[in-house]
């Protein structure tokens, strides 16, 4: 096995969270950017790790991304997340106004 094989065995060894977050902070970072390997729903797995509803869930990732320290921790996955949220509320604004997408 090589060094780079060993230094990625799961998002519990991820890289530690940056000054200014939280572990619960770097924890749900680290679970974006894998979330597709737990079995089962993203929900229940969400309920099972942080022990919080889906809606509070998102309402702290939705915080979490816009602060600066999140983007230092790890630019690409919060970049990513930004344009998801992005794209989704440019869609719901459109279906308000009747327009096409």
């Amino acid at each position: 096995m090589d060094s780079a094989n060993a230094s990625s065995s799961g998002p519990a060894e991820a890289v530690p969270p940056a000054a200014g977050l939280s572990d619960r902070d770097g924890q749900i970072l680290a679970f974006e950017r894998h979330w597709w390997k737990y079995a089962g729903a993203k929900e229940q797995a969400i309920r099972d790790q942080f022990q919080m509803s889906a809606t509070r869930y998102y309402q702290v990732l939705n915080a979490l991304i816009d602060r600066p320290e999140a983007l230092a921790h790890d630019p690409l996955l919060v970049k990513r997340l930004r344009r998801l949220r992005a794209a989704r509320q440019r869609a719901r604004s459109a279906r308000r106004l009747g327009i096409e997408v």
